[in-house]
């Protein structure tokens, strides 16, 4: 396949043989969010009580998958030819490298994640355009020494890189952990790199976001900790954020896409000095 540099692994447990279908996984739940058809009956069971008790949920996700559209499309435009996507989840075209290399068509892109049924998916985040390259990373996000290391086969960590964080951070509940893996990633590449990531919170939508997180942490596998705009700013606290700043998605740069005024989740795009 044109542009491939790296396959799902071989060897050791399938994904399949990795998967658990007993338990609803942020992936597959997103993914039944999206419209998606890779996920289970467990995964679609919380995912529809979570919208009910939320009826902004399915509405941020649509926002997360949009901003990442923009937010790409905005970094390639400003001559970024690295990404390296963690969290990736399950597939949705248009994906980070056919964003990317739509507006820069030799952009490399290194996709990271550690859930078994985006594992099983990978083959469609390989096919790069012919003068591109994209690769793909069984790893997760609290290794992030191992991600840069795999991902210096594909990238060159010496030149500018942005790094995609979508609805991820949000996973990891302690505060310093958050900071400490999302600056031993950025300490990794030279100033000129940037970071888009969103993060959720519940300093909007009122209590029903709240009581959709209660739900989400008694019943899924990864549990999940929203954070308000001063707390989001702190773990980024040391990059330039361009304008608007740190908002909902839909405020970010906005091309005319009919969408929600407001979601609860931050969005933001922001510069290493």
């Amino acid at each position: 396949m044109a542009g491939d540099t790296s396959a799902p692994p071989a060897g050791g447990p399938t994904p399949s043989d990795r998967i658990d279908s007993t338990r609803p996984h942020s992936a597959r739940v997103w993914d039944y969010w999206l419209g998606g058809k890779d996920n289970y009956e467990v995964d679609r069971e919380l995912g529809e009580q979570i919208a009910q008790a939320n009826p902004h949920v399915v509405a941020m996700v649509r926002a997360d998958r949009t901003f990442m559209r923009r937010s790409v499309a905005f970094l390639a435009g400003q001559g970024v030819r690295q990404f390296l996507d963690i969290g990736t989840g399950l597939p949705t075209e248009p994906n980070v490298h056919q964003v990317a290399q739509d507006v820069v068509p030799d952009a490399r892109v290194v996709y990271a994640d550690n859930d078994p049924v985006v594992l099983a998916h990978a083959r469609a985040l390989l096919n790069s355009a012919p003068s591109g390259v994209t690769a793909y990373l069984d790893a997760d996000l609290r290794e992030p020494g191992r991600i840069l290391a795999e991902a210096s086969r594909t990238l060159d960590l010496g030149e500018p890189v942005a790094i995609t964080l979508m609805s991820l951070m949000h996973f990891v509940t302690d505060a310093g952990d958050a900071r400490a893996i999302l600056w031993r990633l950025l300490d990794a590449v030279p100033p000129g790199s940037w970071l888009a990531f969103t993060h959720a919170t519940a300093e909007l939508g009122g209590p029903q976001v709240r009581e959709a997180f209660r739900m989400w942490n008694e019943n899924a596998v990864q549990k999940a900790r929203p954070r308000d705009h001063d707390e989001v700013l702190a773990l980024i606290d040391g990059l330039e954020l361009v304008e608007p700043g740190l908002v909902t998605p839909t405020q970010w740069r906005p091309d005319g896409e009919r969408e929600p005024c407001e979601v609860p989740m931050w969005a933001g795009v922001a510069r290493k000095p």
